[in-house]
């Protein structure tokens, strides 16, 4: 079975705000809420990690180091 691929970063953010929204409705059976706290903890350092990957890729372009200083 093929692994499942990683969702693009906006649909892992709309599917955060999703198990937010659950969660803090407080109607989650604990299983349930454990399960979805899991897949949050798992879309949250996606997340992050595309983020600063992307503030990486920023921070080397030409021009921009100059810009920062002034």
């Amino acid at each position: 079975m093929p692994a499942k691929a990683k969702p693009k970063f906006e649909e892992a953010m709309a599917r955060l705000r999703e198990i937010v929204e659950k969660l803090e409705s407080g109607e989650e059976p604990l299983e349930s809420a454990m399960a979805l706290f899991e897949e949050g903890a798992r879309l949250s350092a996606q997340c992050y990690e595309t983020l600063e990957k992307a503030e990486q890729k920023l921070s080397s372009l030409p021009g921009l180091r100059e810009e920062e200083d002034d």
